[in-house]
């Protein structure tokens, strides 16, 4: 399992630690229930294996918990629209 906290060495020698899944420039990731999986994949007409891969040994993916073949929601945030929602099967 990968810590939930990495450290990073700035220019200064100075250790900071950050939680991946909490930096600013990371959007939200939520693994999908079964029956929010089964809802998304019939609403868009398509199976799971249509849908985009995200690997496994991504840092976000890793501190997750997941296992292969889960869906992942990934919401960004849009000047635009508000929300974006993207999903990924972890493979």
């Amino acid at each position: 399992m990968v810590p939930t906290t990495y450290t990073l060495k700035e220019g200064s020698g100075v250790d900071k630690s950050i939680d991946i899944l909490e930096h600013e420039t990371v959007p939200k990731h939520e693994v999908m229930t079964k029956k929010e999986k089964e809802v998304l994949l019939n609403s868009l007409g398509i199976t799971e294996k249509d849908l985009p891969k995200i690997a496994s040994d991504d840092p976000a993916i890793m501190e997750m918990n997941t296992k292969s073949g889960d869906v992942i929601k990934i919401t960004r945030k849009s000047e635009t629209a508000g929300h974006v929602f993207y999903y990924r099967r972890v493979v």
